[in-house]
């Protein structure tokens, strides 16, 4: 199965956007600590340009499910100096 890639919401049809927006109220309003589907997984996130709020939100969500999350800058990898972002990964 290709991946698909969520960059606008033009890339959801209204009924997907609307079941994903259902389903973060669910997570969101009936919290359960037990369910931790990130368990044993890392995100990994770089951004090109500061992303403060984006970063926060993301490490929180990956921490209340289970995960953690690490930042990578561009000018701590070798994304810094010219390298693809398929060789990084």
């Amino acid at each position: 199965m290709q991946p698909r890639h969520f960059i606008s919401l033009l890339d959801l049809s209204s009924a997907e956007l609307h079941t994903l927006i259902q389903r973060a109220i669910q997570l969101k309003t009936h919290r359960d600590p037990n369910y931790q589907p990130f368990k044993g997984k890392v995100l990994a996130m770089i951004f090109e340009k500061s992303s403060t709020r984006t970063r926060i939100s993301f490490e929180a969500g990956m921490a209340q499910f289970g995960g953690s999350a690490l930042f990578l800058s561009p000018r701590d990898t070798q994304l810094g100096r010219g390298e693809p972002l398929e060789d990084s990964a």
